[in-house]
């Protein structure tokens, strides 16, 4: 049986590459005025590349999965944002 890799990172990773992936995405859906429901997996695509080529790129198995957990976080901490600024502005009109 083969051991599981050895994946070294650190929080830098995921504070430079996550705000990346969110500005990218916003950028490209703005360009090409993208279906809402191809954005996370624009946002997964581009958490590969950034791993597996920049943050990653000697070890093809961390690449891989650390590029998903990049796209996954930059679409939760979208979807998070998002929510919370309805919720705000929503309070605001009922005052």
């Amino acid at each position: 049986m083969e051991e599981f890799p050895i994946i070294h990172t650190n929080i830098w990773d995921a504070v430079i590459a996550v705000p990346i992936i969110i500005l990218l995405t916003e950028f490209i859906k703005l360009i090409f005025h993208l279906p809402k429901g191809w954005v996370p997996s624009l946002a997964g695509f581009l958490g590969l590349v950034i791993s597996v080529f920049i943050a990653h790129r000697n070890n093809l198995a961390a690449g891989i999965f650390m590029g998903l957990f990049y796209g996954n976080a930059a679409v939760g901490v979208y979807a998070s944002l998002k929510t919370s600024y309805q919720v705000y502005k929503n309070r605001r009109k009922r005052r």
